[in-house]
């Protein structure tokens, strides 16, 4: 059987979200992960765009509503820059805009804040799965 060399190398996150609680609570889970690492925190969209160009980060969680810049604005910037990068619209709310967003294609997928944590963690990985196989064929 022939391993791709991608499935064994370590996924790289980023988590973007206002709430400190949030965002360490999320760095927590996903860094108990094998095979993830969390290689950045960022508070505001502005802060996770330059991170993305710091650390390029497989999957992004990322909350939508924030301030200076929300995770609509910063998704399309980030797809500009990083189109291989898998975003997690990680949000409280069902948002129709989001309907709309998906069309534009600067998410690849949502995530409510009440699923259990197990979820996030199977489509951060699912994702980082279509980031990887991104980046072989593209």
């Amino acid at each position: 059987m022939l391993m791709l060399s991608c499935e064994s190398s370590t996924l790289r996150v980023l988590v973007v979200d206002d709430h400190e609680l949030t965002r360490l609570t999320l760095q927590l889970i996903l860094s108990a992960q094998e095979k993830i690492q969390v290689v950045g925190l960022a508070s505001n969209g502005q802060e996770a765009i330059e991170m993305v160009q710091r650390y390029q980060p497989d999957v992004i969680v990322l909350d939508l509503q924030m301030p200076v810049m929300d995770g609509w604005s910063a998704s399309s910037h980030i797809k500009a820059i990083a189109p291989n990068t898998q975003i997690i619209a990680y949000s409280s709310v069902e948002d129709s805009k989001f309907i709309e967003a998906k069309s534009t294609a600067s998410l690849d997928a949502f995530c409510k804040k009440d699923v259990p944590t197990g979820e996030l963690v199977s489509l951060v990985k699912q994702l980082g799965q279509r980031a990887a196989n991104d980046s072989m064929t593209g």
